[in-house]
């Protein structure tokens, strides 16, 4: 089903932006985006002196427009529109969905490092026995605890204040970042790690000046994301993940894609309905939509052997009927 009609195609759009907006996203850039598309199909459809749009058409000519565009976003856009094309075909299995080799992404893609539990293990081993000038042990832990455990940005921890950390309810408010301002909460292991550490800080706290930064280096400032990059490419280089010279390895930010990864496998495991739950987890995670999630989830070794298991189990119990039993008919 490759056409439609212009008043169709609009309502259609607003609707995908309510059901994304009912997720609990504002939507707001992305859903600018899909207008956007929307008034350059009335544009053509004007031009065409037709109230019919050829879906496959209008999105070839849109990305034909005129106008210099990176192809980075050019990609970005299109997968955008992407995600509202098979938001349709979802609904209706025989309309159309475009290829994303249309507008291709270029240049070197970054890859993640798939950190292991085991390799995250050493890294709060080494962690807890750093000793130098600034990062003190307790602090660096707890630093890390908090990319791993909640799937933060690298970033969102160095600005959080002490205000922003609700210890009862046991959640973070991270204010603003890349946009928006979301409540993460965290399980009991981590708030009891933040109430050590928050007691360490006092002390730190009243033998120094004064600051409402959640995390402090040993003078009781506020962190620098540089120099926390700096230790954490030490700390990687100290249990053989990374070279002793040049930016091959891991970097801080792949805490964060160990959090999605092991969140996906976890759930994979437990046979959960992963098309429900991606949701769950854009929004944790800060994004507006699956898109910006998609960049974190990665084939590992432990995703692929519990995914062949779970097809194994499938196998076993052989073929699913949609006949309907005896007791229903």
């Amino acid at each position: 089903m490759n056409t439609i009609a212009l008043d169709a195609l609009k309502h259609e759009i607003d609707e995908f932006i309510l059901f994304k907006r009912t997720l609990g996203r504002r939507y707001e850039s992305t859903a600018l985006l899909l207008k956007r598309f929307e008034r350059f199909a009335e544009a053509r459809a004007k031009s065409l002196s037709s109230s019919q749009i050829e879906l496959e058409a209008l999105i070839r000519a849109w990305l034909a427009r005129a106008g210099m565009r990176k192809p980075t976003t050019t990609a970005q856009q299109f997968g955008v529109i992407c995600e509202f094309y098979r938001y349709r075909h979802r609904r209706n299995p025989r309309s159309y969905v475009p290829d994303r080799g249309l507008a291709p992404r270029r240049g070197p893609a970054f890859v993640p490092y798939a950190l292991s539990r085991d390799q995250v293990r050493m890294m709060l081993r080494v962690a807890r026995r750093y000793r130098g000038e600034l990062f003190w042990a307790e602090m660096l832990e707890l630093l890390l605890l908090m990319w791993y455990c909640t799937g933060l940005r690298p970033g969102e921890p160095l600005r959080m204040r002490l205000a922003d950390l609700d210890l009862k309810a046991r959640t973070f408010l991270i204010r603003e970042s890349k946009g928006r301002t979301r409540i993460v909460p965290f399980g009991a292991d981590l708030a009891h790690k933040l109430g050590h550490y928050l007691r360490k800080r006092a002390v730190l706290v009243s033998a120094s000046a004064s600051c409402d930064t959640l995390l402090l280096d040993a003078k009781g400032r506020a962190l620098r994301i540089r120099s926390v990059t700096k230790v954490i490419c030490k700390l990687f280089r100290r249990i053989g993940l990374k070279p002793a010279a040049g930016p091959g390895g891991p970097r801080a930010y792949d805490f964060r894609h160990a959090f999605a990864v092991h969140r996906l496998t976890r759930w994979y495991a437990a046979g959960a309905d992963l098309h429900a739950r991606l949701p769950w987890l854009s929004a944790y995670m800060g994004h507006d939509d699956l898109l910006g999630t998609e960049v974190y989830l990665h084939a590992t070794p432990s995703l692929l052997h519990t995914a062949s298991q779970r097809f194994a189990n499938r196998l076993k119990r052989g073929p699913v009927t949609n006949e309907p039993s005896s007791a229903h008919r």
